[in-house]
């Protein structure tokens, strides 16, 4: 049963963290002091519940908390070895934990433990930042808040930074919390409900001071040519940019991206002061751990071409690079972690918008959004001041902290499909869903194409929300409607690494009753469709250079003579000869392309459900509803053939073991000899 201290610290943990005013992503953390019975002595004893370690406010539940004994945690201030040793108090929490203890508890766990008061805040608003990061914000919080908030000089978070506010708390007893220097605010109160109330004050207080007393253009005038293009233009160049900027952050390791053309954003992208601000970087910890210490900026304006911003880009990414290593060289000590790659997190295109990238679509969004709480925070600092964030030493102690290396380390290892991102054709059904669902469950980012909008907008919700897949509309036929296919993959989720050609129909007739047309929409759908989608496909990859996977779902018919399917087999054989002149012609690239020959799919099969079942049942003299035992029993193996068959080969030839392997055909077949290839 859940205390009701937790219970009320849970329920307004939830309310603070889904307003994004008052806090970002997993930022910020809140605690709670009660008491329960020791389950050993039978004695009270006083606890503290305290969000855990990379947990996120708006979604806290019971097992998000870290559970400790408070009379241990304060007994850790008799044995503190000073700041130069501070970080050696994290390992000791775990000596202070009660029971099981929950949650990892989190650096910030002194604050919440050391501060006398029942219920402790410690939140990261925008209104807050941009007054912790202002140039004279002690001043400010003076004038803003008078005796009610104080002034913390920035300093790292940890155990010191929990002595520093218990002393402030004491020395103030008419404040409600502080602002800390370039980092956020804290609050407290005696009760959950005094707990927020005097957080949204801080809040709405500052924001209100902002509103009211802040310059109305804080990031200088309009930079002519710097406008935002229209909406369509600016996706256009966007999509176009994409599969560039996706490569140069996935220099040193594979990045997912995310694209936000925000009026926030573009309106930041069009001032005087961008070059400036950006180049100083964020100053929350947890916006720099995300954003990295600073964006990479396209120095062009809105209506500079696709190839000359293509080479700009080159040219900034080798700065930024340079840039990267000398700030870790600058910094680091023999103790420090190696670096975790010199690429940007965030990259901003003047008219058109932000990409930002992280290992998974996730990251990469939520990257974006704390670049956009950056904007605010540098907005609302210059309105009123000047934006100073915190040194780049500092930057550099929090990044390349050893504390937050062991978070890293303990990260679960990724799936083999992490990172990829794939594009599936006729995928809202059968084969082609069996396979978008087997990608997702690797880890990769699916795009499900079909000719049908709503059934593909479907099985992407069934494999989860946006940030594992999407549904698009993709006419195979039309090189336009596979463009704007890719198009929406690369907005999405910064560029495309896999691609399966699946997208078919079946005509089954014999010869004299096959017409010219059914041969054209055979051909059409399949060969000609497979063509153009590996064409659009190939430019991405290319220009990604990451190599890449294109699969064709071919078939057993593409060797096999059967009766009465002319037009189908035929273009099934050139669907298998295409994968054998690309993989010659795109191995240079490092892009595989391999094919499956499968046999006798029939349970959830679209083609089969359109009639071609029923006149294959038809050919061979049986029933329809039998026609899967039928084929399963001319097999070798004697075993009916699944779509999930099917996605399990299309998993192993684009998962690590078969990194080596291209213009290959695997059988999914169950065993049909006059099928082998030879």
């Amino acid at each position: 049963m859940t205390n009701q201290a937790a219970a009320d610290l849970i329920a307004r943990s939830n309310r603070l963290g889904a307003d994004p005013k008052n806090t970002n992503y997993a930022g910020g953390n809140t605690s709670a002091k009660g008491t329960e019975t020791d389950p050993v002595t039978g004695e009270p004893v006083e606890l503290l519940w305290v969000k855990g370690s990379g947990g996120d406010l708006g979604t806290l539940k019971e097992s998000g908390l870290a559970v400790l004994r408070l009379d241990r945690l304060r007994a850790m201030v008799d044995t503190y070895p000073g700041v130069e040793r501070e970080d050696e108090m994290v390992a000791a929490f775990d000596y202070t934990l009660h029971g099981k203890g929950g949650a990892a508890p989190s650096i910030d766990t002194a604050m919440h433990g050391l501060v006398d008061a029942a219920h402790v805040d410690h939140l990261h608003p925008d209104s807050g930042i941009a007054i912790a990061t202002a140039a004279d914000g002690e001043e400010l919080t003076a004038k803003i808040f008078g005796e009610k908030v104080v002034w913390v000089p920035w300093r790292r978070p940890g155990f010191q930074l929990g002595l520093d506010i218990a002393a402030i708390k004491a020395a103030n007893p008419q404040a409600i919390g502080c602002i800390l220097g370039g980092h956020g605010i804290t609050a407290w109160g005696d009760t959950s409900e005094e707990s927020e109330r005097n957080s949204l004050w801080i809040i709405d207080t500052a924001a209100a001071y902002l509103a009211e007393h802040g310059a109305s253009e804080p990031f200088g005038a309009v930079v002519e040519g710097y406008e935002p293009l229209d909406p369509a233009e600016r996706r256009a160049k966007a999509a176009a940019l994409a599969p560039t900027i996706r490569g140069l952050a996935s220099f040193d390791k594979p990045q997912v991206g995310h694209f936000t053309d925000s009026d926030v954003v573009l309106e930041f992208l069009s001032r005087e002061k961008l070059a400036p601000l950006a180049a100083l970087g964020t100053s929350c910890p947890d916006h720099f751990l995300r954003t990295k210490v600073k964006p990479l900026v396209l120095d062009l304006p809105a209506d500079a071409s696709i190839e000359e911003s293509i080479a700009r880009l080159k040219e900034l990414h080798e700065q930024y690079r340079a840039d990267y290593q000398s700030y870790y060289d600058a910094y680091a000590t023999d103790e420090s972690p190696a670096i975790r790659g010199a690429d940007p997190a965030i990259v901003l295109v003047p008219g058109v918008g932000m990409f930002s990238f992280g290992a998974n679509k996730q990251t990469a969004r939520v990257a974006g959004e704390f670049y956009v709480n950056a904007i605010n925070v540098m907005r609302g600092a210059e309105s009123v001041s000047t934006y100073a964030p915190i040194s780049d030493e500092e930057k550099f102690r929090i990044e390349y902290w050893a504390l937050e290396e062991a978070k890293l380390q303990r990260l679960p290892k990724p799936k083999t499909h992490a990172t990829r991102v794939a594009l599936v054709t006729g995928a809202a059904s059968g084969i082609g869903k069996a396979i978008a669902t087997r990608l997702a469950a690797e880890g990769a980012c699916v795009v499900i194409a079909d000719l049908d909008l709503e059934k593909a907008q479907a099985a992407a919700a069934e494999l989860g929300n946006t940030d594992v897949a999407i549904g698009v509309q993709a006419n195979v036929t039309d090189g336009a409607a596979i463009q704007r296919a890719i198009d929406e993959a690369v907005l999405a989720f910064g560029g495309l690494d896999l691609v399966v050609n699946n997208a078919g129909l079946s005509l089954s007739k014999p010869l004299l009753e096959t017409t010219e047309a059914d041969w054209d929409l055979q051909h059409d759908v399949m060969a000609k469709g497979s063509f153009l989608v590996s064409k659009a496909a190939a430019k991405v990859l290319i220009e990604q250079g990451l190599g890449g996977d294109i699969i064709y779902i071919s078939s057993k018919n593409s060797v096999f003579a059967g009766p009465n399917n002319i037009a189908y087999s035929a273009t099934k054989a050139d669907q298998a000869h295409q994968v054998r002149l690309l993989a010659v012609e795109l191995g240079e690239y490092g892009i595989k392309v391999n094919g499956i020959n499968p046999d006798g799919v029939v349970r959830g099969s679209g083609i089969f459900a359109s009639g071609w079942g029923a006149n294959r049942a038809k050919t061979y003299g049986i029933e329809e509803e039998d026609l899967g035992k039928f084929y399963a029993q001319r097999t070798i193996l004697k075993r009916e053939v699944l779509p999930e068959h099917v996605a399990n080969a299309v998993f192993v030839l684009t998962g690590p073991e078969l990194s080596h392997t291209t213009g290959l055909h695997i059988p999914v077949d169950a065993g049909v000899a006059a099928a082998f290839l030879r």
